[in-house]
């Protein structure tokens, strides 16, 4: 369970520390668990309506499950019924990084953890308010800690 988590024996994974990290993809590959690697290193995507959080409704905070980096607060999770977990903001400006993705004959706006690079998912301009940004973001690649009562 801990290595599907990627907390256990990876010696990255920090939710206080904030530095970019440079780690090889062989490195990581020898430290994530196959299905974490394939979504956050390959890009690869997990299917709808089956991550853990796409419907998950606690109240705390969401990390990348590579690294450790805080990502996103769930009062800025929504219910999009897009079959993934989606937020309308990140917790800080440099949680995350868009680039521009041309995979599978489109152009979409691909979100990256800022620390690690990870892929997490896609954003899309379809959000509510105030931003009107969804951060459609693949389960796997997040970690999540409940608010302390």
């Amino acid at each position: 369970m801990n290595k599907e988590k990627n907390i256990s024996g990876n010696p990255y994974y920090s939710r206080t520390v904030t530095t970019a990290l440079k780690v090889s993809d062989e490195e990581w590959k020898n430290i994530l668990s196959d299905s974490v690697y394939q979504v956050a290193r390959n890009k690869e995507t997990e299917y709808a309506f089956s991550g853990k959080y796409w419907n998950f409704e606690g109240t705390g905070t969401y990390y990348c499950a590579v690294c450790g980096n805080a990502l996103f607060r769930s009062d800025s999770k929504f219910a999009s019924s897009c079959g993934w977990p989606s937020f309308f903001e990140s917790i800080r400006k440099n949680s995350t990084v868009n680039v521009e993705d041309r995979s599978h004959g489109m152009t979409r706006t691909e979100v990256l953890c800022g620390r690690c690079g990870s892929h997490l998912g896609h954003i899309f301009d379809d959000g509510p308010p105030p931003t009107g940004k969804r951060y459609c973001m693949n389960s796997i690649v997040l970690d999540f800690e409940p608010d302390k009562k």
